[in-house]
């Protein structure tokens, strides 16, 4: 379900590249299809204290998206997916910071997948002019995910899958839609953009993400997160057939390393432990 979930979530940005439209409005618009979708469940069985937490997990939501869709504008698709992903590098130093058990094969799996990402995004990191301001956006897009996975590790303790993720998408579209007014940006995509949001929010959101906070009852964050970094392989493939962004040699040893890495937390021993 998880490499599912993956596969699916790598054609997030091509879809935003295609939608082209403002970050917080194509952020907004696609937490609000997902949310829409799972409208039925979002009196589900959830605690108090779970709608909190579901309420704080989309406000980093919101975050994430706002920041990672605006570095798509200013940086390659590749180095804006890889420097979005490095979230297991943030949880693991959540985890020992909390005191909690980080194994061998985790650290193995966060180092081979984050040195892979850096290969496929080499390039574009090292370049001048306004990249710089992308990849920024996009490390502060992975700190923001990072926190939604935390939060949401701990909410899954506190109701069902349905109504959290509800909570949580509907909370963060709108946190977007306010901030989307009060910047005075445009609410509402121009007509050709809306074929390729609706998509967004039906794939990666719906079933992308949906699908990760399915594994973090069944996994660690940073186990969930370093399958997440599978992303950027599939994000570069997609450009590479639909947009023209060439794959490297350095790119195409990034991916094996990245897939190695995936591979060797999945199947390395990764147990739930604690809650992180």
């Amino acid at each position: 379900m998880l490499l599912f979930g993956v596969g699916i979530l790598s054609t997030a940005a091509i879809l935003i590249r295609l939608a082209a439209a403002p970050a917080v409005t194509v952020a907004c618009w696609r937490l609000l299809i997902a949310g829409a979708a799972l409208a039925p469940w979002v009196r589900g069985r959830l605690s108090r204290r779970g709608r909190l937490l579901a309420g704080l997990a989309g406000l980093f939501l919101a975050l994430h998206f706002g920041l990672w869709i605006e570095s798509l504008r200013h940086t390659s698709v590749a180095s804006s997916v890889v420097l979005v992903t490095t979230t297991p590098i943030f949880l693991g130093l959540w985890s020992l910071l909390r005191g909690e058990p980080v194994g061998r094969a985790l650290w193995q799996g966060i180092a081979l997948s984050v040195v892979g990402g850096l290969l496929i995004g080499w390039e574009d990191l090292t370049l001048g002019g306004g990249a710089w301001r992308g990849n920024l956006l996009a490390l502060g897009g992975a700190i923001a995910a990072s926190g939604y996975l935390v939060v949401g590790r701990q909410v899954r303790r506190h109701g069902s899958l349905l109504p959290y993720v509800a909570t949580a998408y509907g909370v963060g579209a709108g946190v977007l839609l306010g901030a989307g007014w009060a910047a005075g940006l445009p609410l509402l995509p121009r007509e050709e953009s809306w074929l390729w949001i609706v998509f967004l929010g039906l794939g990666p959101q719906l079933v992308g993400h949906t699908s990760f906070n399915w594994a973090l009852r069944r996994l660690p964050a940073p186990a969930v997160a370093v399958a997440i970094l599978g992303e950027p392989v599939g994000a570069a493939l997609w450009a590479f057939f639909l947009l023209g962004e060439e794959i490297a040699p350095l790119s195409g040893l990034g991916m094996g390393l990245v897939l190695v890495g995936v591979a060797r937390v999945l199947w390395g021993g990764a147990s739930p432990g604690r809650a992180s």
